[in-house]
């Protein structure tokens, strides 16, 4: 089989007008990035529709892959095969995990946006316009302190950090402000990968330019001597952040293989950010389909749970259904199977890992919510195996689905997409749904509820570090805000060798760190970091340009 990239280069690409024309868009509403990408003005959408959400989640990920963003893509192909008005609502990829060993977030095989190459590249250069955003902002203060420090700002007490989008693990702890009385005050600064910026995450859940700007406002930068919250509104930077994202703000128009309109727009991480892309892409498409197929990022712990607790809840978006992605390989590797050693029928580590998509549908079931599981197949899959995942799910009332949208695209989501339909339209989500906690609660059972409900703890340990921030926080009123859990990806429980469904762990909440323009409070766990680092042998060894094509792509 080709590449993704050379299957990309290979496709047939329709001027985005066109595209635009298929959803009611005229010409004059699109801001032209080249022939096959725009932007659109969301205020310009005067439709009083509201489309049906589709969320895609998945099982934790695995080195094996799951699938999800190209479960996303075929399966919104496979709806509008079936005559359904519908588009992709998609996170940007990042640029580094573009250059590590992630991969973009682009799709695969034939499930993929389009143009692929700018998508996990440049594209419009929002990543760009956070980064400058960010460092903007970390640059007036830097400089209010040089020129005076008239608020008063600690300088040991700055919680804002430098960004780039790298994976870049030098950069995680350095010093700035050497070389003397006119290169500014030295200090020790950080900084994280773009993705994980609050201007990413503000820029994300913002219904509009004036909302933007009041949540730029609110964001905490640092602390003044008598320990009180300097914002950003407090060094004056407010308006020149909105100038410089108000070309990013608009949603990204693109196409899909088979021409169904995607919006790619913004793009948090879920292991350090919320992981969904924009309200204002989302709530875009809903005026202008009839079905959204939107996803979170990795599991159903991490992207699904913030999706419905912190962007739905902001955006008031009512979800209609929810598709549980995994794979065969993916489940064998929670039961026990080595990476090397996924090829080889093996049936009962595959029913042993069945306990992690297990959780995973007991997650989202607790969102009041109707779901479709999505076996995206691989030609490894024996049918020993398909046929004992398919009896699991059929003795336990799982709808199921087998996916071959990566060799198929839109042609190999139609089960899928027929089975999603029927479940709307038996059960609407958007009729029952309810967040996992209410706001009222303190902060700590908040994110005990989380840990306990969603992850399957059996204890949360709040160190002391952790403890004196949620008093701080408590003090400064940000308690009643919503939960942004910073976990590993790769367990339910906080350490990433915990595969399948383990029981009887501790989640170790190590410190917080309040996002009060985003609208949540981050809740730092285990080791995670907010910058990753390259693996050693990156992808960005096998990418050059040869004859003006590009090579090693994915």
């Amino acid at each position: 089989m080709l590449s993704d990239l050379e299957i990309a280069q290979q496709a047939e690409i329709k001027p985005i007008k066109e595209i635009a024309s298929s959803i009611g868009l005229e010409e004059d509403d699109l801001e032209f990035y080249g022939k096959y990408k725009a932007k659109i003005d969301p205020t310009k959408v005067n439709s009083k529709k509201e489309g049906k959400v589709i969320l895609v989640t998945a099982i934790n990920p695995t080195p094996a892959g799951e699938g999800k963003s190209t479960t996303t893509i075929g399966l919104a192909d496979g709806l509008n095969r079936l005559n359904y008005k519908t588009m992709v609502a998609l996170r940007e990829p990042s640029f580094g995990p573009v250059m590590g060993v992630k991969g973009g977030a682009a799709g695969g095989g034939y499930a993929q946006v389009i143009p692929m190459e700018d998508i996990n590249l440049h594209f419009t250069g929002d990543l760009h316009a956070i980064t400058t955003a960010n460092n903007a902002i970390a640059a007036m203060l830097d400089n209010h302190i040089q020129q005076g420090n008239t608020l008063g700002i600690d300088p040991r007490r700055i919680i804002w950090h430098r960004c780039l989008d790298m994976n870049d693990r030098a950069l995680r702890n350095v010093i700035v402000g050497l070389g003397g009385p006119t290169n500014g005050v030295p200090r020790e600064d950080h900084f994280d990968i773009t993705v994980a910026s609050e201007i990413m995450a503000a820029m994300c859940l913002a219904t509009s330019m004036d909302d933007f700007k009041t949540r730029v406002s609110k964001m905490v930068i640092a602390y003044n001597y008598n320990k009180k919250p300097v914002t950003v509104q407090d060094i004056n930077a407010t308006g020149a952040i909105a100038l410089i994202m108000k070309d990013a703000l608009k949603p990204n128009l693109v196409q899909t293989l088979e021409h169904t309109p995607a919006f790619i727009h913004g793009g948090p991480f879920a292991n350090i950010a919320h992981g969904c892309n924009s309200v204002l892409a989302t709530k875009t498409a809903m005026k202008l389909a009839d079905y959204v197929v939107t996803e979170a990022g990795f599991g159903a712990d991490l992207g699904a749970e913030k999706f419905f607790d912190i962007k739905c809840r902001q955006a008031d978006i009512k979800p209609s259904a929810v598709v549980i992605v995994a794979t065969i390989r993916a489940l064998k590797m929670n039961g026990g199977v080595l990476k090397a050693n996924l090829a080889e029928e093996n049936v009962p580590a595959l029913r042993s890992g069945i306990a992690n998509l297990a959780k995973h549908i007991e997650n989202v079931k607790k969102f009041n919510l109707p779901y479709v599981i999505a076996i995206n197949r691989f030609a490894t899959d024996t049918e020993a195996e398909i046929d004992a995942l398919l009896d699991w799910a059929r003795d336990n009332n799982h709808e199921i689905s087998l996916s071959e949208v990566f060799t198929k695209g839109g042609e190999g989501a139609v089960d899928l997409a027929n089975k999603v339909v029927k479940k709307i339209k038996d059960n609407d989500g958007a009729k029952t749904f309810a967040p996992l906690y209410n706001l009222d609660l303190s902060i700590e059972d908040k994110i005990t509820t989380i840990c306990k409900e969603i992850y399957g703890a059996a204890n949360v340990e709040f160190l002391s570090k952790a403890k004196t921030q949620i008093k701080t926080f408590v003090e400064n009123g940000w308690d009643k805000l919503p939960i942004c859990m910073a976990k590993t990806q790769y367990s339910l429980s906080d350490d990433p060798t915990l595969l399948g469904r383990p029981t009887g762990f501790t989640i170790t909440i190590r410190e917080l760190k309040p996002s009060i323009g985003a609208g949540f409070l981050v809740a730092l766990t285990g080791d995670i970091m907010t910058m990753p680092g390259l693996p050693k042998v990156p992808a960005a060894n096998n990418m050059d340009v040869i004859d003006g094509k590009t090579k090693g792509l994915f």
